[in-house]
């Protein structure tokens, strides 16, 4: 590992916070940030903003201009070396006389990982890799997963009372967490690239599934529902006026006649094959999403879809809320059902717990490992 100074340090977060910008936009591409500096002042500085436009490199270079001869360049992720819908940003740095380059991390990508890097030191320029490494690392986490298994990355979010019920035994729900934590989930919906519900939720529910942030117009993901039996009411919330842009309804062959309606009101219907129990397949289903681009995947489901995604192992990480209230009851529902671990050895682990709070609300997250 490099020896790496104070100042590095300093612009290495400045790139960071510069990526950031972008958080929820540039998916099927990573978030990137790269400031140049010439004699300790920052000369350019970019971010790339969605998939399409060009990359971070080149808006820092655009705006160092000639300035950039001879100056260090800082980037998040190793600079691409390969034409895609735009050129290599090698070629460009190579062309604009950077005599150092610092990366913060590798391309995860085994097609590409450290050819940049090697094509930038065999043209005489320093190379330096590895400052705030983790950082860097875990700010793509959605993107690291997709590119390096062509998966997406599944977050499981649920909310529940301090005793783990999700609902009391009537059913009722709604609301069990704070103002706070129900704007976080806001943000976690505008960071992913689409949500996924189950039947059971929708009909109870009838949510609209859109990232409502207020003072903001983030993206709005698609909306995967998940009904095997075609039960989805065709007036629901949840097509609102971007439906057939946004929706994608997972179900299992039906004639095409009962299919025919619902083709009016989503982008796609994804026909999946199911097991005895008339349970989608939601290993398959995640790798028909990562076919069509999507890289991340938030499930605000209940209980059912919840417990059919851990006995898939299909989830990457939980973001559990817990509210200070004790429901109680028989009947009231868990936040996972499913088949569920026969002994206590046997439960899927969780690692790197973070916790926070929202008021008097607690967040847990962590990350489970990947099996299947």
């Amino acid at each position: 590992m490099p020896a790496f100074t104070d100042s590095d340090h300093a612009f290495m977060q400045k790139a960071l916070k510069l990526a950031h910008k972008a958080a929820g936009l540039t998916s099927p591409n990573p978030l990137v940030g790269c400031v140049i500096v010439s004699e300790g002042k920052i000369v350019g500085s970019g971010f790339h903003p969605r998939a399409g436009e060009p990359h971070a490199e080149i808006f820092a270079l655009r705006e160092a201009g000639d300035r950039a001869r001879g100056a260090d360049l800082y980037v998040t992720l190793e600079p691409c070396n390969h034409q895609g819908r735009t050129p290599p940003c090698t070629a460009a740095i190579i062309e604009a006389g950077i005599r150092r380059v610092v990366i913060g991390t590798k391309d995860p990508n085994p097609e590409v990982a450290g050819s940049g890097a090697a094509f930038l030191q065999a043209s005489g320029i320093k190379v330096e890799i590895g400052l705030l490494e983790e950082k860097c690392r875990k700010m793509n986490e959605f993107w690291n997963k997709f590119i390096t298994t062509k998966r997406p990355f599944v977050t499981l979010k649920a909310a529940a009372s301090l005793d783990g019920r999700i609902a009391t035994y009537s059913g009722h729900s709604q609301w069990i967490t704070n103002e706070k934590s129900r704007h976080y989930v806001h943000q976690l919906r505008a960071s992913h690239d689409a949500i996924l519900i189950g039947i059971g939720t929708l009909l109870k529910d009838n949510p609209r599934l859109t990232a409502r942030l207020p003072g903001e117009t983030p993206r709005n993901p698609y909306r995967i529902i998940v009904d095997s039996m075609l039960r989805t009411p065709l007036d629901f919330k949840i097509f609102g006026p971007d439906g057939n842009a946004k929706v994608l309804l997972a179900t299992k062959q039906h004639e095409p006649e009962k299919l025919a309606p619902y083709r009016e009101l989503v982008r796609d219907i994804l026909i999946l094959p199911s097991n005895n129990l008339g349970q989608l397949d939601l290993k398959e289903l995640m790798r028909v999403l990562a076919q069509r681009g999507i890289v991340s995947v938030l499930i605000e489901g209940g209980s059912e879809i919840n417990g059919s995604a851990l006995d898939n192992r299909i989830i990457d990480k939980v973001c559990f809320f817990y509210a200070p209230i004790l429901v109680g009851g028989r009947g009231s529902l868990g936040m996972i059902s499913g088949k569920g671990a026969n002994t206590i050895d046997m439960a899927a682990k969780i690692t790197d717990v973070t916790i926070r709070r929202f008021d008097n609300d607690i967040c847990v997250e962590g990350y489970l490992k990947q099996t299947g």
